[in-house]
Order: structure tokens, then C-alpha cells, then sequence
């Protein structure tokens, strides 16, 4: 890709020529370039920051916070290779114990100080300990390990080997840019405190995060803060949004079970149909967001499956089951949701001769990023990356990693993955591009988090 090959390029020219080209008064055509895809001019030179070559990690140079991603750049190759193979083997829920068993490995060559497997089932927790221990801080970073039950269509040379398994939202990519940071923070160790860097199965939809925190992961490695991040397509390569307070929503699933009275479709008058009903629900349940819920407040109610108890075209059936998705950015709005679509669905149910019974269960919370914390966060990607959007919109996806931000102070920042297909999608694919920037934010938030 066009930004790999001018990184390493402009590394090369950097070795070549030594550090007098890229003093900040001498890159000539560099800062126009940098400024196309989004990074600062400062960025740049040994000269300027009194650290060698173009970026690789985080140094202090005239009392800002600066990004020297050398090493990163020096690694791409490598990290894309760890991400490309994590792609073409993935793997579902809890069952990452190949993608696990690698990052461990991995994690013990480059020399950390701990490698715990088994965390939540089949997490991975690395410790890495700075060249100082007097703050006493513990900074915690988190990545998601696990695929998608989906059959990829990117035609891809690393295209998943495994029918019906692929990695569609990009935590392939996740995975590889902390195993880069973990590998960075244990030769450099440039920290005053301790890194732990958190591998976590289950994102998507097995809940690990919970798993992890409710096996002792805040408690037992002592962390403080946790930091995560994840991939948006839509949002350049390089740039990074985030904002305070909820940035995702809570996510829950509900079942309806109607049960009319079956029959002939052809004497209507003897039966009463399920089908009817259950389409006067789905109608009735976009009220919760039109006349129940504040029109500044966000709500969204789904109903997804429909299904019947007969697959006949002449039989009006017995039951009809339905099956949907809540989601809410406060509680609140969350409970009055609850309220309302048991009350519609079986009051709608009960006037049409029908019965409703309405089963609703809570998943993944609001992803809350704590202010101070995503102040913290913010100052790392501006000193990486000149495009922060630091009032990204709300989403209404689900993240697990909520109970990680319920259980400490924390942030949860997106990073720019291009014009690509949308995570979950049978399409997309994560933009190794992204890899230096999001490394070196999580290396970064070690670093300013925990100074020497």
C-alpha cells in the first residue's frame, strides 16, 4: 500500500542521510506529505527531538509530547505478518486457543515480564514492568482476539482458511497493534509503573470482557486505568474520534412468543392468526422511540426474526416467535424501553384475542468513557495524528469492553480504518495502514500515562 511503502521509504532515506534531513527547519517536501495523511510535521527528526529517525515511539521535546515511530515503521512488515495469519485462521467466541497460544508465544520472545493465559477462559494477560516502579501506577490496554461466524468474499491471498469464520471487525488488526505496543513498551521501557496488555476473547456476543473482569483481571494484576481501542471505517487512515461520556450503546435482546389460535388460510374467521398480530407489534414498538422516549435521547428497537411455527403457505399458524435487539445510551431510557415493549406487546396481543409472552434480556451496558480519561487519550492521538475528532457521534453498536470501563476509569477511542467495506461485513478487511498509528497510541497512553 501507497502509506507502507513511503513510511519505510522515508525510514530508509532517514538511515541513509542521517538524522540533519529531517530537522524540522530542513524536510523541505516532508511536511506537505505528512499533512495529506493527517500526521504533524513535528513528528519527524532526530534533530528536533533529540530521539533517532522518523518515529517509533514517544519522547519529550520542548515540553510536548512527540511521536518517533521508528520502531513501528521498522516492524510493519512483521506486525502485518502477525495480523495477515491471525486473519486467515479465525477463530469464534472463547475458542481462540490458536490465536491465543500465539500471542503468548510471541509475548514471552519479546522478553515481558509475565505472559498469564487462561484469564476469562482463554484470555491472555501480559505484563511488562517500566525501567522505574515508583509511581506505582498500573495503566491497563485492552485488544479483542475473536472472528465472526461469516463467510468472507474479500478473495484476499490471507482470506480465512476456516468456511464460515472470518474476521470481520477487524480484531486481527486490534490483536497485532498491542502486540506491537507489548513489544515496543518491553525493549524500550521507557515508563515509570507497569503495562498490562489485555488479549480478550469474546467480544462478539460471548461477552469476555465481563468473563475477564469477573475472573479477577482489575484486582489481581492491580490495574488502574484501561485504555481500548477499535478500527471505524468512514474515518480516514491515521485519524482518531473519540468522545467523553457514552460513546456506545447498551445492547439488549428480546423474544416475543405470540400464540394465536391456528387453522385453514382459507376460513380466517376460525382462527386467529399469529402473523397478523406480531405485525401489529412490530409496528406498535416504533412508538418507544417516536412518542415514548425523549426526542433527544437515543433508542433503537429492532425486531429481526420472524418465525412460524409451519412452513405451509395455507396454514395460518399456531405461533408466531419474534426476535430482536434494545439499544439505549442511558439507563433510564433503558428501563422505560423494557417497560414499554412488554406493555405493547402484550396489551397489542391481548386486544387481538392473542397472547403474548415477552422474555427480555440485558446484555453489553453504555461503553461510558470516563472525562478525564478521555482527555488523557485525546493528547496521545493529537500528538500522532492531526485529525481528532473529539465529538464523535455516538454509535449505537455494543462494545463488552463496558464492563471493563464500568470496573475501572478508562477510554474507548476509535482509529481510522479508510474507505473500506463496514465491520461485518462479508467484505471488508482491516487496513494494515493503520497498524503505526494505532500502536503507537497504545504505547503512547504507557508512556504519558506513567512518565519517567
Amino acid at each position: 500500500m501507497f502509506f507502507s511503502r513511503l513510511w519505510r521509504a522515508a525510514n530508509r532515506l532517514g538511515q541513509a542521510f542521517g538524522e540533519s534531513i529531517f530537522r524540522k527547519e530542513q524536510m523541505g517536501f516532508l511536511p506537505l506529505i505528512l499533512k495529506a495523511l493527517g500526521l504533524r510535521a513535528n513528528a519527524l527528526g532526530k534533530g528536533a527531538c533529540d530521539v533517532a529517525g522518523f518515529g517509533g515511539c514517544f519522547a519529550k521535546c520542548k515540553g510536548s509530547l512527540m511521536p518517533i515511530k521508528n520502531r513501528f515503521a521498522e516492524w510493519l512488515p512483521q506486525i502485518t505478518a502477525w495480523r495477515q495469519d491471525f486473519h486467515a485462521h479465525p477463530e469464534l467466541m472463547f475458542d481462540v486457543q490458536r490465536t491465543a497460544g500465539k500471542v503468548a508465544d510471541l509475548c514471552r520472545s519479546f522478553g515481558c515480564d509475565e505472559v498469564v493465559e487462561g484469564i476469562g477462559l482463554s484470555g491472555v494477560v501480559v505484563v511488562i514492568k517500566g525501567r522505574k516502579s515508583t509511581s506505582g501506577r498500573v495503566i491497563g490496554l485492552r485488544a479483542d482476539m475473536d472472528a465472526l461466524p461469516i463467510t468472507e468474499q474479500t478473495g484476499l491471498d490471507y482470506a480465512s482458511k476456516t468456511p464460515g469464520k472470518m474476521h470481520a471487525c477487524g480484531h486481527d488488526g486490534h490483536t497485532a497493534m498491542l502486540l506491537g505496543a507489548a513489544r515496543y513498551l518491553a525493549e524500550t521501557r521507557n515508563f515509570d509503573g507497569t503495562a498490562v496488555c489485555i488479549f480478550q476473547p469474546a467480544e462478539e456476543g460471548g461477552g469476555g470482557g465481563k468473563v475477564m473482569v469477573d475472573d479477577g483481571l482489575m484486582d489481581r494484576f492491580g490495574i488502574q486505568e484501561v485504555y481500548g481501542m477499535h478500527n471505524m471505517p468512514g474515518i480516514p487512515v491515521g485519524a482518531f474520534g473519540i468522545r467523553d461520556g457514552a460513546i456506545m450503546a447498551a445492547a439488549d435482546t428480546v423474544d416475543i412468543l405470540i400464540t394465536g389460535k391456528g387453522g385453514h388460510a382459507a376460513k380466517p374467521q376460525d382462527c386467529i392468526d399469529p402473523v397478523v398480530v406480531a405485525s401489529h407489534i412490530i409496528l406498535a414498538l416504533q412508538t418507544i422511540a417516536s412518542r415514548n422516549v425523549d426526542p433527544l435521547q437515543q433508542v433503537v428497537v429492532s425486531i429481526c426474526v420472524v418465525e412460524t411455527d409451519s412452513p405451509a403457505s395455507n396454514v395460518i399458524p399456531q405461533t408466531v416467535k419474534l426476535k430482536g435487539t434494545v439499544r439505549t445510551m442511558d439507563p433510564k431510557v433503558q428501563d422505560l424501553a423494557e417497560q414499554r415493549l412488554a406493555e405493547i406487546a402484550q396489551g397489542t396481543a391481548l386486544a387481538l384475542g392473542a397472547r403474548a409472552e415477552v422474555s427480555y434480556r440485558r446484555g453489553y451496558p453504555v461503553t461510558v468513557n470516563a472525562v478525564a480519561n478521555t482527555g488523557y487519550a485525546t493528547e496521545v492521538a493529537r500528538a500522532i495524528s492531526a485529525d481528532v475528532d473529539t465529538n464523535i457521534a455516538p454509535m449505537m453498536g455494543a462494545e463488552d469492553f463496558s464492563y471493563m470501563l464500568n470496573a475501572r476509569p478508562g477510554a474507548y477511542i476509535f482509529v481510522g480504518n479508510g474507505d473500506t467495506a463496514m465491520v461485518h461485513h462479508p467484505s471488508y478487511n482491516f487496513d494494515d495502514d493503520v497498524i503505526p498509528f494505532g500502536a503507537s497510541w497504545y504505547a503512547g497512553m504507557v508512556e504519558a500515562r506513567m512518565p519517567v
